[in-house]
C-alpha cells in the first residue's frame, strides 16, 4: 500500500501498521532506539525529560514509519528541540537581610498551534531536565485541549516552604523582573504549579503589570476580583474526575461506593478529593513530601475544609490532620499505594509510583489509575498496569482539565468577560470528554483494551505535528 506524503488518512495508516505488523515492529524499534540514542547522547543526564520521550515516540513510532513526510521532514526531531529555553539568575533577599540566588527558568517548547502556555514550579528539585519534560508533555496535552495553546514550562528550584510572606513577594519580583522580557498575552501565558498558588500568581502578575504598564491576561491563575476564572483553582482535579467517570463508564462502573486513594494534598488532591466524594467515592488517603495519612472512615465534606485551612491558610502538614481527626493513621515517609482501594489518583509529583506500588495497587484490587500529576508513573510501573489490562490513564490526558480552564481563563480575558462557574465547568466537562474520545479514537486496540497512553499521545502529536508541516520549516 502506497501513502502519499501529504496523506492525513489516519485510517490508512492504521492499515499499513496492520497489515505489515512483522516488518513494522522491527523497522519501528530500531527507529526509536536510533532516536533515543541521538536524543541522550544531545541531552545527557536529562532522565525525566529522556523517560517523557521515550513514552511518546514508542507511541508515535508506527504512525512516522507509516507516514513519510513526517520522517523526511524530522518533525518528531524538531518537536523535542525547544523553540527557546531561558535561564536566569534570580537575586533575593531574605528576611535577615542575606542575599539569596536561585536559578530561574522558561523552556518554550512548541507555538505550532498557539501562543506558549504552562506552569511555573518552584520546588527544590527544579532543574533543566525537569522543565524540558514538563514542556514536552505540555505541548501534547494542550494539544488534547483542542484549544489553540503551544507549549511550555518554567520555574525555579526556590522552595516557598518555611518563607515569609515577604520573602516570597521579593522572591517572585526579582523573578518576574527578568521573565517579564519572554512572555505576553499573544507570546507565552503561564500559570501556577508546585509551589505556586494564588500569593505567588499575585505578585509575579503585581510585577510584570508595574514594569510593562500593561493589564492583560499574560499570566493565568489569578485572583478573582481581578480577571480569574471561576472554577480555575478545582479544574485539574475535577477535570481528573471526570476523565475518570468517562473510564469507568466503559466499564459499566462509576465512582459510587469506591474506595480511592489519593497522593498529594495541594490544589489537585484536594479538588480530586472533594469531587471524587461528590460523585459517592469514598476517599481514603492524602500525602505531602513528609508522608501521608490513612483515614479508613472516609474524608467527609467537614474534614476537608479542615485539609483546605490547613495547607491554603496554615501552610502546613498533612500530619496534622491526626491531631484533629485522631482515628486517621499517619505513615512517615511512605506514599498510600499500600492501601487497598478501587482506584488509585496520583496528585502529587513525577514518578511517585514505582513497580513494587502498582503491583501492591494491583494485588490489592485496585482496577483503575487515574493520574492527576504530571508523570507520576514510571515505565514499569505503566508496564504493570497495562500487563493487568486495568484503566490507566496518563497525566496529559486526565490532568488536562487545568490547563484547559487557563485556556477558557485566556478567552475571558480576551473577551473582557467573566463566565459563570456553571458554564465553566460545563465547557471542562465538554473538553475533557473530547480527550477521552481522542484517546478511545487512537488507543482501543484489537483485544478492546483502551491503551490510553497510545491514543492521547497520537491524538496530541499528529495535530501538532500536521500543524508543523502546514508552517513550512520554521
Amino acid at each position: 500500500m502506497r501513502i502519499s506524503k501529504k496523506s492525513t488518512n489516519f485510517a490508512a495508516a492504521k492499515n499499513v501498521e496492520l497489515n505489515s505488523q512483522f516488518i513494522m515492529d522491527k523497522q519501528t524499534q530500531m527507529y526509536v532506539d536510533a532516536f533515543m540514542a541521538d536524543l541522550i547522547k544531545k541531552n545527557p543526564g536529562e532522565q525525566e525529560f529522556h523517560q517523557a520521550v521515550r513514552e511518546v515516540v514508542e507511541s508515535v513510532a508506527p504512525m512516522i514509519m507509516a507516514y513519510p513526510y513526517l520522517r523526511e521532514q524530522k518533525i518528531m526531531e524538531r518537536i523535542v528541540e525547544p523553540e527557546r529555553v531561558i535561564m536566569f539568575r534570580v537575586p533575593w533577599m531574605d528576611d535577615q537581610g542575606e542575599v539569596q540566588i536561585n536559578r530561574g527558568y522558561r523552556v518554550q517548547m512548541n507555538s505550532a498551534i498557539g501562543p506558549y502556555k504552562g506552569g511555573i514550579r518552584f520546588h527544590a528539585s527544579v532543574n533543566l531536565s525537569i522543565m524540558k519534560f514538563l514542556a514536552f508533555e505540555q505541548t501534547f496535552k494542550n494539544a488534547l485541549t483542542t484549544l489553540p495553546m503551544g507549549g511550555a514550562k518554567g520555574g525555579s528550584d526556590f522552595s516557598p516552604r518555611g518563607k515569609s510572606d515577604a520573602e516570597v513577594m521579593r522572591f517572585c519580583q526579582s523573578f518576574m523582573t527578568e521573565l517579564q522580557r519572554h512572555i505576553g498575552a499573544d507570546t507565552d501565558v503561564p500559570a501556577g504549579d508546585i509551589g505556586v498558588g494564588g500569593r505567588e500568581i499575585g505578585y509575579m502578575f503585581g510585577q510584570y503589570k508595574r514594569l510593562r504598564d500593561e493589564f492583560t491576561g499574560t499570566l493565568t491563575g489569578k485572583g478573582q476580583l481581578w480577571g480569574g476564572s471561576l472554577m480555575r483553582p478545582e479544574a485539574t482535579g475535577y477535570g481528573a474526575c471526570y476523565f475518570a467517570e468517562a473510564m469507568l463508564a466503559t466499564r459499566g462502573e462509576s465512582f459510587e461506593g469506591k474506595k480511592v486513594c489519593i497522593s498529594g494534598a495541594g490544589n489537585v488532591a484536594q479538588f480530586a478529593a472533594q469531587k471524587a466524594m461528590r460523585l459517592g467515592a469514598k476517599v481514603l488517603t492524602l500525602s505531602d513530601s513528609d508522608g501521608f495519612i490513612y483515614d479508613p472512615e472516609g474524608l467527609t465534606e467537614e474534614k476537608m475544609a479542615y485539609v483546605f485551612e490547613l495547607k491554603n491558610v496554615r501552610r502546613g502538614r498533612i500530619k496534622e490532620y491526626v491531631t484533629k481527626y485522631p482515628q486517621a493513621q499517619y505513615f512517615a515517609g511512605e506514599r498510600p499505594w499500600k492501601i487497598a482501594c478501587d482506584i488509585a489518583m496520583p496528585c502529587a509529583t513525577q514518578n511517585e509510583i514505582e513497580k513494587a506500588d502498582a503491583e501492591n495497587l494491583i494485588k490489592n484490587g485496585c482496577f483503575c489509575v487515574t493520574e492527576g500529576a504530571n508523570m507520576p508513573s514510571t515505565p514499569e510501573a505503566i508496564a504493570v498496569f497495562q500487563g493487568a489490562k486495568i484503566l490507566y490513564s496518563p497525566g496529559k490526558a486526565s490532568n488536562a482539565g487545568g490547563v484547559a480552564t487557563s485556556g477558557l481563563e485566556m478567552t475571558q480575558n480576551s473577551m473582557r468577560l467573566k463566565w459563570t462557574a456553571e458554564e465553566v465547568d460545563a465547557r471542562l466537562r465538554t473538553i475533557m470528554a473530547d480527550i477521552h474520545a481522542a484517546c478511545l479514537k487512537y488507543g482501543t486496540e484489537e483485544d478492546g483494551y483502551i491503551n490510553y497512553v497510545k491514543g492521547a499521545n497520537i491524538a496530541g502529536f499528529m495535530k501538532v505535528a500536521n500543524s508543523m508541516v502546514e508552517q513550512g520549516l520554521v
